[in-house]
């Protein structure tokens, strides 16, 4: 973890006028699994966005990998976020006419060129290579969710994002997803940030911060 992952000074969004992330001073050393928490409306997701180059500051400095992102064009975002981060979201957000190996391959159109050996191989990982042809609907929600797992992972991320990821899942599935994510993160090497309500998930971190009305109010190591 000698390298920086995330860095901000000063970070702050703004829309019109609302000030939904004030300004923010973070390090994120690479490796690290950061939980982020707070009450709905507290910036958690802001935060998320604008690292992720889903958003832009209003001011301050964000770098990640090494990029400042607010001076990169909207192409440079593009290949920034096809080239270093995969999201996973709490909507799962599959293309419910799509096999689940469709999905996945769907995904990685977008990132490079769809291989259907990769693709399988990325569920095959996250434990769906008996599940290759189901459509989203013929799926349970934790499966489902692995789905989204397999397909941020497609790329080898160097920066694994998730915005409230087991939300929808039952206390069993959130634990296997859960416990996957650990396996992949130890694996891969990738830096994690995920965004959660729960105080359970949050401490499969290794540091968690807490944003209230933007601000970072707190954070504490929750392993050593």
């Amino acid at each position: 973890m000698s390298q920086t992952t995330i860095k901000t000074s000063g970070l702050t969004r703004s829309y019109g006028d609302i000030c939904a992330l004030k300004p923010i001073d973070l390090s994120v050393p690479e490796g690290e699994w950061l939980s982020v928490m707070g009450h709905s409306g507290s910036g958690k997701s802001t935060l998320m966005n604008l690292v992720g180059g889903l958003d832009r500051p209003s001011a301050g400095s964000l770098h990640v990998g090494g990029q400042d992102l607010s001076s990169l064009s909207e192409d440079g975002l593009a290949r920034f976020r096809r080239e270093y981060v995969g999201i996973i979201f709490q909507q799962h957000h599959l293309v419910p006419y799509l096999s689940a190996l469709e999905n996945v391959m769907l995904s990685q159109y977008f990132h490079s060129v769809p291989d259907e050996a990769e693709a399988r191989h990325a569920l095959e990982r996250v434990g769906l290579g008996h599940r290759l042809q189901n459509r989203p609907g013929e799926l349970s929600g934790g499966e489902q969710q692995r789905v989204c797992i397999a397909r941020a992972i497609i790329n080898s991320p160097k920066l694994l994002l998730g915005d409230e990821p087991t939300g929808n899942l039952d206390h069993k599935s959130t634990l296997m997803v859960m416990e996957l994510l650990k396996e992949l993160r130890a694996e891969e090497r990738f830096t994690v940030v995920m965004v959660t309500h729960n105080e359970e998930v949050a401490a499969w971190g290794d540091r968690t911060i807490y944003l209230a009305d933007g601000v970072l109010v707190r954070e504490e190591r929750t392993r050593p």
